[in-house]
C-alpha cells in the first residue's frame, strides 16, 4: 500500500475490449511500449500495461480480456479466477508462453510444493472464460509441455483452440510469425470468436461450444479472423 506503479493506458476510439497485459521476466513498460501501440491499432483495443515492482520505472470485466506473457501468466490466471470465484469473471483470457507454476519449470513435479509460486495450474481449475494459449514447441525457457499441461488443466468448456507454434522459442513467437502476421490474425480471432463486446453485446463469457457458432452467425464467417484497417 502506497507504493506507486507505473503503468500505460493506449486508448482506441469506439473499442468496446480492454486487453489488460501482465509482462514477462526480462521486460518492462520501455521495451514493449510500441509494440502494444501497433497491437492496438490492429486489434481495435484498448491496452492496458503495468509494471511489477522491481521492474522499469517501477470498464466492467465483460470487457476486459487478460494477456499474460510467460512470468506474467501468473497474475492473469490468478485474476481470471479470482473474477470468476466473485461473480463477475473477465471476459477471456490469453497465456503466451505460460508456466503451469514457478517451481514445475526447474523439475517436473506431479503436485503443488509450498512456497511455489505463480499457481496456474491450481488457478486454471477455477477460470470461467474462454482461454487460449500460445507456446513455442522449442521453447528453451518454459518447456513446451507447460503450455499443453496448462490447457488440459482448463475445464474443457473454456479451452479456446491453442496455438503451438512450431520451432519457435521463448522469446521469438512475434518475429518468427511477423512475415506472415499469423501471430495477430490468431489473437483477432480468438477476440473475434470468443469476446462478445467485440460484436456490440456486453454480457458474460459464454463457453466456447456456444460463443463460438453464435460469433459466426453474428459476424459472417468470412469475416472472422481477417485484421481489421482502422
Amino acid at each position: 500500500l502506497g507504493h506507486r506503479i507505473p503503468a500505460f493506458f493506449i486508448e482506441r476510439p469506439s473499442a468496446a475490449v480492454t486487453i489488460l497485459f501482465s509482462h514477462g521476466n526480462s521486460e518492462d513498460l520501455g521495451m514493449i511500449f510500441d509494440w502494444f501501440t501497433d497491437l492496438s491499432r490492429v486489434l481495435g483495443v484498448n491496452i492496458m500495461e503495468y509494471d511489477y515492482t522491481g521492474y522499469g520505472k517501477s470498464q466492467g470485466p465483460e470487457q476486459i480480456v487478460l494477456y499474460g506473457r510467460s512470468l506474467g501468466s501468473g497474475p492473469s490466471c490468478y485474476l481470471a479466477a479470482k473474477t470468476a470465484k466473485d461473480g463477475r469473471s473477465v471476459a477471456g483470457v490469453i497465456l503466451q508462453s505460460p508456466l503451469l507454476s514457478a517451481y514445475r519449470v526447474a523439475f517436473n513435479f506431479r503436485f503443488t510444493c509450498i512456497g511455489d509460486k505463480f499457481l496456474n495450474v491450481d488457478y486454471a481449475l477455477n477460470i470461467r472464460c474462454p482461454v487460449f494459449i500460445v507456446h513455442g514447441t522449442q521453447d528453451e525457457v518454459v518447456p513446451f509441455w507447460h503450455g499443453e499441461e496448462l490447457f488440459m488443466a482448463l475445464r474443457q468448456p473454456w479451452r479456446a483452440k491453442p496455438f503451438w507454434v512450431d520451432g519457435a522459442g521463448h522469446n521469438n513467437i512475434e518475429a518468427l510469425l511477423r512475415p506472415t502476421g499469423a501471430f495477430v490474425d490468431k489473437l483477432v480471432e480468438f477476440l473475434d470468436l470468443h469476446v462478445s463486446a467485440r460484436r456490440g453485446r456486453i454480457r458474460p463469457p459464454a463457453v466456447v461450444p456456444e460463443c463460438v457458432p453464435a460469433a459466426l452467425r453474428e459476424f459472417g464467417v468470412a469475416s472472422v479472423g481477417v485484421m481489421r484497417k482502422l
